[in-house]
C-alpha cells in the first residue's frame, strides 16, 4: 500500500533500508496551538459570524490533529483537513488560521508525490466555499448572513495557487536531492567495484606469475632430487625467494584494503623491474630477449605495462612449449608505447593452474588507460601479445592543457 505514504524512495534511508514514517509531534503541536489561539484572535474582528464554541474547537482540533498522521497517510490527511475546514466554514465560524492546517496537509501530500490528490482536496475546499458563500448561505448559520463578495474568492484562489506553487517547488527540489543522493550512492558503489576489480587484478597477476614459477621450480626439484641434489637445492632456493617476493606483493595489495587512504609503503612495480622478470623467467627455464628501452611513464601506465609483460611471460611458461620469448618496446609518435611479447610455440597443452583470466585482466588494464590489447596465435605457430598504451593518462593530458 505504498500509495498511502508516497513513492518508496521517501521511506528509505541513505543505505536503502526501509524505514517507518515518524510522527511529527512537535510541528503538529505548534500548529495546533497557533490555530487555536489564532482563531480566537481572528473571531474578534469578524462580526456576524458564529462565536468560537466547543464544536468549533473540536473541528479545529480535528483539522490540526490529523496532521500527526500526515507522513503515514498523506492523501487521507489532505482530504480530512479539507473536510474539517469545510464543515467549520459551513457552520458559520469565523475565517482564520484553520487554512494553515489545510496548507500543511496539501503541501506534505504534494511533496510526497500525491499531487492530484492534494490538488483535488484543496480544489474541493475552494468549490465548497463558493457554494456555501454564494448559494447555500441562506440555509446555513449564521442567520441573516449576506453572500460573500466575489473579490474574496479571488483572494482565496490566489492563496490556493500560492500553496500549490510552493508545494510543487519543494517537491521538485526534494526529487532533485533524492536523485543526487542516488547518483552519489551509485558513484560510490562504482568506485568500490572498480577498486575491488583493481585489487583482484593485482592479486591475480602476482599470484599467477609467482605460482607458475614455483610450480616449474618444484617440478625441477622433484625430478633432480635424487640425481642432482645441488640443482634441486637451487630450485628450492628459487622457490623460497619467489614465494617471499609474492608474499610481500600480496601484503602490499592487502595493505590498501586496511588503510585505503595511506600511501603505499613500497613503490608499485614498473618496467624498471623488467630485468627481474627476465631472471625469474630464466629460473623457470624460459629465455627472454628484451629489445628497446622503457620510456618514462606515469605510475599507472608503468604498472600496467609491467603487469602485462609479467602475465604474458607467465602464459608462455604455463601454456607454450617454447623456451624462448621476445619482449619488444617501441615508442610511437611520442604518445604511445607498444609492447610486443612473442613466443615461438607451439601450445603445450599443460596447465600450471590459474583462473584463466589473464588475457581479460590485461585487456581491462589497457582499457582503463585508454589503450588496447591484441592477443592471438601467429601464422608461424607462435603466440603474440601486442599492447598499445598511452604514455600519459587522460587526467595528465588534461592537466598539461
Amino acid at each position: 500500500m505504498w500509495w498511502r505514504h508516497g513513492p518508496p524512495s521517501w521511506n528509505r534511508g541513505e543505505d536503502g533500508a526501509e524505514r517507518a514514517p515518524r510522527f511529527p509531534w512537535r510541528s503538529t503541536l505548534l500548529i495546533t496551538v497557533f490555530v487555536m489561539a489564532g482563531s480566537n484572535f481572528a473571531s474578534r474582528g469578524q462580526h456576524g459570524r458564529e462565536d468560537i464554541d466547543p464544536v468549533a474547537r473540536v473541528l479545529l482540533l480535528v483539522a490540526t490533529g490529523l496532521l500527526l498522521w500526515r507522513k503515514r497517510y498523506p492523501v487521507a490527511v489532505a482530504f480530512g483537513t479539507s473536510a474539517a475546514a469545510m464543515v467549520y466554514l459551513g457552520a458559520g465560524y469565523p475565517y482564520g488560521p484553520i487554512f494553515l492546517a489545510v496548507a500543511v496537509a496539501c503541501f506534505n501530500a504534494i511533496v510526497m508525490g500525491h499531487r492530484k490528490a492534494a490538488w483535488t482536496a484543496v480544489g474541493a475546499l475552494w468549490i465548497g466555499h463558493v457554494l456555501v458563500a454564494h448559494w447555500l448561505y441562506p440555509w446555513l448559520p449564521p442567520s441573516g448572513d449576506p453572500a460573500a463578495p466575489w473579490g474574496q474568492e479571488g483572494v482565496i484562489a490566489a492563496w490556493v495557487a500560492a500553496v500549490v506553487a510552493v508545494s510543487e517547488l519543494a517537491r521538485t527540489r526534494r526529487e532533485q536531492w533524492a536523485k543526487e543522493r542516488a547518483e552519489r550512492a551509485q558513484a560510490a558503489r562504482r568506485r568500490a567495484d572498480e577498486e575491488r576489480l583493481r585489487i583482484a587484478r593485482e592479486l591475480h597477476d602476482v599470484l599467477a606469475h609467482s605460482i607458475s614459477v614455483i610450480n616449474v621450480q618444484a617440478g625441477v626439484g622433484l625430478a633432480l632430487l635424487d640425481t642432482d641434489p645441488e640443482q634441486a637445492r637451487s630450485a628450492l632456493t628459487a622457490i623460497k625467494a619467489k614465494s617471499k617476493e609474492a608474499l610481500g606483493e600480496v601484503r602490499q595489495v592487502l595493505d590498501t584494503l586496511r588503510t585505503p587512504g595511506d600511501a603505499p609503503r613500497t613503490p608499485a612495480p614498473g618496467l624498471d623491474r623488467l630485468p627481474e622478470l627476465v631472471e625469474q623467467a630464466a629460473s623457470a627455464g624460459l629465455t627472454v630477449e628484451v629489445e628497446g628501452e622503457p620510456p618514462r611513464l606515469s605510475p599507472g601506465t608503468d604498472l600496467a605495462a609491467f603487469r602485462i609483460v609479467q602475465e604474458a611471460l607467465t602464459n608462455v611458461v604455463r601454456h607454450s612449449g617454447s623456451r624462448h620469448a621476445r619482449v619488444r618496446l617501441d615508442r610511437d609518435d611520442g604518445t604511445t608505447l607498444r609492447l610486443r611479447i612473442d613466443d615461438d610455440g607451439p601450445a603445450s597443452g599443460a596447465d600450471a593452474g590459474g583462473s584463466g583470466n589473464g588475457l581479460a585482466g590485461m585487456r581491462e588494464r589497457a582499457a582503463a588507460l585508454g589503450g588496447t590489447i591484441e592477443a592471438g596465435p601467429r601464422d608461424d605457430g607462435g603466440f603474440r601479445v601486442l599492447a598499445v598504451l598511452p604514455l600519459k593518462t587522460a587526467a595528465e593530458v588534461k592537466e598539461d592543457r
